[in-house]
């Protein structure tokens, strides 16, 4: 226990504990080291759900440093999946099922399943999603394009949510980048297209969606808007707790108004 909490209540309710539904945080690891990886678990394993071994990095690193990486981040209840791209390559090779069995070997608990830069038709994604879950994956669905040219609209991205949870996925990701500029819900300069946001919500239910949001102000404002239990991902391992003062009203963004 940390001695403040026996002073200091949390300004802000309605957060939920883990394992939790709603709420999640997912880190993007860029390619931290085994002892760093280690330390960030041991530090924030109660704000971290899912870590994503980002881009293709699982597939750069010396398979010890991935393998202490996922043990690091499971011991503290954390869940690790390779990054989408890794797994667009993986498809567009036609190696899924090796992929699979080596995910499961190497400890991987969850998998993002996208198609950010490929094409991936819904019979394909059907395939993909169900071999997943039936080898024990938990499954995150990406939608959404990381190339603005090939954006979704709000209605595309309200289909594409609710077909991947019919398939099974545990949540959809709508995909924003590491930058979180110009695609998604977000425009060029990292700001919340109202408009676009509001009927994704309408059309889809916002327990199931992870927005990624890797700047401070799109967290600040998506927080504002939904509550301390929206699900937020692409965060940095060193913005962990810095996300979750946001969320607890302990930073001056989502403090401000509390006590007036």
């Amino acid at each position: 226990m940390n001695s403040f909490e026996k002073i200091v209540s949390i300004p802000l309710s309605g957060r939920s504990a883990k394992p939790r539904q709603t709420g999640l945080t997912m880190v993007i690891d860029k390619g931290l080291g085994a002892v760093q990886a280690a330390d960030l678990a041991e530090i924030a394993q109660e704000w971290i759900d899912v870590v994503k071994l980002g881009f293709g990095t699982s597939r750069l690193c010396p398979e010890e440093v991935v393998t202490r990486k996922i043990a690091a981040y499971r011991e503290h209840a954390i869940q690790v999946m390779p990054g989408g791209t890794l797994f667009e390559a993986v498809l567009a090779q036609g190696r899924l099922a090796p992929f699979l069995e080596e995910a499961d070997r190497l400890g991987f608990d969850a998998i993002e399943v996208s198609d950010g830069t490929i094409h991936m038709d819904d019979d394909t994604r059907r395939r993909v999603i169900s071999e997943a879950a039936e080898a024990g994956f938990t499954v995150f669905a990406e939608v959404g394009s990381k190339f603005a040219d090939a954006d979704l609209s709000a209605e595309e991205t309200v289909r594409e949510i609710r077909r991947d949870l019919d398939l099974g996925a545990f949540k959809v990701i709508i995909e924003a980048r590491e930058a979180g500029q110009g695609v998604g819900i977000f425009d060029a300069s990292g700001g919340i297209v109202d408009d676009k946001l509001a009927a994704i919500v309408e059309g889809a239910d916002l327990a199931n969606v992870l927005f990624e949001a890797p700047q401070k102000a799109q967290q600040v404002a998506l927080i504002k808007k939904f509550g301390v239990d929206v699900s937020l991902g692409n965060i940095q391992p060193t913005d962990i707790h810095a996300l979750e003062a946001l969320r607890a009203g302990l930073r001056a963004d989502t403090l401000r108004g509390v006590y007036d």
